[in-house]
This record gives C-alpha cells, structure tokens and sequence, in this order.
C-alpha cells in the first residue's frame, strides 16, 4: 500500500512539474510580438487538442475557417504551430519559398518513429536515406515481388465480396501488406501477426497526448515501438548470421557500405511502413473515386487489364 501511494505521489509530482514547464513554454510562446495570424491557443500544454480529436478533425477547422480565415494559429500536441487550408498558403510553403521553411514534427513523433527516420533529416544524411529506398524501389528491385504484390491485390478483392466497405481503411489494410513484402521479403512471413499486431497499436497512439503514463495510448504507442524494433532487429541478425544478400528495402540499408546502425535502420524501416501506408492508402482510394465517377476510363482501364490478361495466357503464364 505503501509503495502505491509513493508511486501516486510520484506520478503527481512528475506531471505537475511537467505542466508547470508547459505553462511558462507556453506564456514565453504568447509574449513575443510576432505577426502571427488570428486564432486561439487554448490552454497549457493541452492547447486544442481535445478539440481537434474529441470531433471530426474536419468539423474543427471548417468552424476555424469560418471564424478566423484559411491561416489561423492553435496549439497541438504540445506544440504552438499555424494551421493552413488553402492551396495559395500550401504553394508558398512547399514551392515558392520553400527556402524559408524547414520540415519539423513535434518531439512526440520523433520518439514515436524514431530520431534516426529520414522525414527529420536534411543535408547529407537525408540525401544518403533517400538513394537507399530509391534503390530497394528500382524496377529490377520489385520484379521478383511482383507476384506476391498480386496475390495480395487478389486476396483484398475476394475478401470485398459481399459486404459493405470502407474503402479507405481497405486501401491501408493492403498497401500495409504490401509495405511489408518490400520492405522484409520473405521474412515479413514469419513476423507478420507480430509486426501487424504492434504497429496497429503505434498507430492508434501515434496522435495522443504525449503523456508517457501506464495507461495512456501514448505509453501502449512507444511500448509497442519497442517491440518493433526487437522484430526488426532480429531480422537483421538472423539475415548477417545466413549471409544472403536480398534486394527488399531492408537488404538496401544493410547492404550500404558507408553502414548504417541497427538503430538507423530500426527507424528508417518503421517510418518507411508509416509513410507508405496512409499516404499510398489515400491516393488508392482518390483512384478508385475517380474511377467510380467516370466510366469511360473504368472502361479503358478495364480493357487494358484484360489484354494483360490475355497476353499471360499467351506466354503460358498463370492468369487472375
């Protein structure tokens, strides 16, 4: 009983302190004159982020919109930053004066996917993480998993048979599959339910508050980080210990001469699975909308897989 209450104590203790750093964080972040655009920052540390999240995220910014305009400021996860909805902002940030702009994510994310991923790199290190994903994505790198990419695509399709689906949830279901065979190859066999398991619980706390409680999403989140990371590491040791060079993402940046860490790679693999699932999944499901909408390409489209389809039973090879 005793030790329970100790532990309270200490817990109490730990977040006061924590939410006391917040608030003059917070106070020396509304002081300074600077221009920044109209909008609200809410409270301490918390800011709006039950806003944000308690609703559709959409309805918060539609009703953020309307009442202070496409440029607004508010206080997320943590962080003080300004929210942008229209394409002209987006253009200046991404394209006309990239320049000035500097990609950054909360310190929540980065322990989340790890310090090492290349989204928090820029300069040599970024240039070096790309070439090696470029290189696991050649078309000669992809050809031998071209089938198993197939199969999955096959399986999804039968498994939409007479039910209703969210389309965009199926999309992430299969570009996670997907992500796996080229990122592990064969390996992602043995770990699947393992790796599938521990990244759905990440991901569930990837846009929690980062409070690192027993209990909390974030704190099941950076447990289940861990537990990825074991996974990726046994991988790579059981790979070295075979001695085969494979061409998937992870032979990529085992195979790089200048080396990376286990730790370097552990990150880059668990970004890479984050940054092509819901991205990839999006741009799916835009597709297949766009296809639903205009039947005159459905129709074209269609017809160039059936001639695919003919031209495999020609050369004798197995047909879908």
């Amino acid at each position: 009983m005793e030790f329970v209450s100790t532990l309270c104590l200490f817990t109490f203790i730990s977040f006061t302190l924590l939410l006391i750093h917040s608030i003059f964080k917070f106070l020396a972040f509304t002081s300074k004159k600077l221009p920044l655009p109209p909008g609200t920052l809410g409270l301490p540390y918390i800011g709006e982020t039950f806003q944000l999240y308690s609703q559709n995220p959409n309805v918060f910014f539609a009703s953020k919109v309307k009442k202070y305009g496409s440029i607004f400021k508010t206080y997320i996860l943590g962080c003080p930053c300004v929210m942008m909805s229209s394409p002209e902002a987006a253009k200046q940030v991404l394209v006309t004066r990239a320049n000035l702009f500097k990609p950054t994510f909360p310190a929540s994310k980065e322990r989340m996917l790890g310090k090492q991923a290349i989204f928090f790199h820029q300069g040599d290190y970024h240039s070096k993480l790309r070439k090696l994903v470029l290189q696991a994505f050649k078309p000669d790198s992809i050809r031998n998993i071209i089938p198993d990419i197939e199969s999955i695509a096959i399986t999804s399709l039968e498994s939409f048979e007479g039910r209703l689906i969210n389309t965009y949830q199926e999309m992430k279901t299969y570009t996670f599959n997907v992500a796996l065979i080229s990122i592990f190859g064969k390996d992602e066999f043995l770990y699947r339910e393992e790796l599938k398991k521990c990244y759905y619980i990440l991901e569930k706390g990837y846009n929690s508050m980062p409070i690192n409680l027993p209990g909390t999403l974030f704190n099941k989140a950076m447990k289940a980080r861990k537990e990825l990371a074991k996974i990726v590491a046994k991988i790579i040791s059981t790979r070295r210990e075979m001695k085969i060079d494979h061409s998937d993402l992870l032979g990529s940046f085992m195979g790089d001469k200048e080396g990376l860490t286990d730790e370097q790679i552990a990150d880059n693999v668990i970004g890479v699975i984050f940054a092509a699932r819901d991205t990839t999944a999006s741009v799916l499901t835009w597709i297949l909308k766009y296809l639903g909408e205009n039947p005159s390409v459905l129709q074209a489209v269609t017809e160039e897989q059936e001639n695919i389809m003919r031209t495999k039973e020609v050369n004798g090879e197995e047909k879908f």
